[in-house]
């Protein structure tokens, strides 16, 4: 697997995709942090804190994340190459892992960067330090859950099409739906809304932002992440047939 795993980072790297993937994260929320007059430019909000950028990312990963996993498997069907796929000596698990790290690892790498936006509310923030430090940590450890959750739906598209743009348009629909489309239908019903808020992404992300990690939102994300890497082994056993 650590191999496979080598080999997805080099393929992002050796080409111009992961390096396009990074500067387009990091552009997209520098514009809109600091440039863009809106209500995610955090110099006119009046608060020395990082809820925009938070509420910014999803939608950013929304597209970003399908777009570095369509091509996972789906160009390995194109190819004709997963059939060599299965002959390595590796488990199904072990091919799927390896490909989720792969992708997950390059996203990782794209919010790095990010960290010195903690530094420089921090440091230019009136008194200086005047940011809290418990909800953004707990923020940015939500978004790596989101991050792995977001990629192993990307995953499993990937494996449904061996057109990459069909797997994109399904990824970003998936990703959608579980991070908005359940909150959109609380907001609906009467009955049942908050269980139903509950089964979302926003629900569990906004709870890990107030600082504070909560055990069945962590349980939450890694349920979603190890469904979504289950049902893309079992389809990948499908294809071996």
């Amino acid at each position: 697997m650590k191999a496979l795993l080598l080999r997805e980072i080099k393929s992002f790297f050796g080409s111009p995709i992961g390096y396009l993937v990074i500067a387009i994260f990091l552009l997209l929320n520098g514009l809109f942090l600091w440039v863009f007059e809106g209500d995610f430019n955090i110099l006119n909000s009046g608060f020395a804190d990082l809820g925009p950028f938070f509420k910014l990312s999803p939608w950013i990963l929304i597209f970003l994340i399908p777009a570095v996993t369509m091509r996972t498997f789906s160009d390995e069907k194109k190819q004709g190459t997963i059939e060599l796929l299965f002959t390595k000596p590796l488990s199904m698990w072990e091919i799927v892992n390896g490909k989720f790290l792969g992708a997950f690892v390059l996203i990782v790498l794209a919010i790095i960067p990010t960290l010195v936006y903690v530094w420089i509310i921090s440091h230019f923030g009136n008194p200086e330090g005047n940011i809290d430090m418990g909800s953004t940590m707990g923020s940015y450890f939500g978004l790596l859950f989101l991050i792995a959750a977001y990629t192993a739906i990307g995953i499993y598209t990937s494996t449904l099409s061996e057109n990459q743009i069909v797997a994109f348009i399904l990824a970003v629909f998936v990703c959608f739906f579980f991070y908005f489309g359940f909150e959109g239908i609380s907001n609906l019903l009467k009955e049942n809304s908050k269980f139903i808020a509950f089964l979302g992404m926003d629900y569990h992300f906004k709870s890990m932002s107030r600082g504070v990690i909560d055990t069945r939102d962590v349980l939450y994300f890694l349920s979603v992440t190890i469904l979504f890497l289950s049902i893309t082994v079992y389809k990948l056993k499908t294809l071996k047939g």
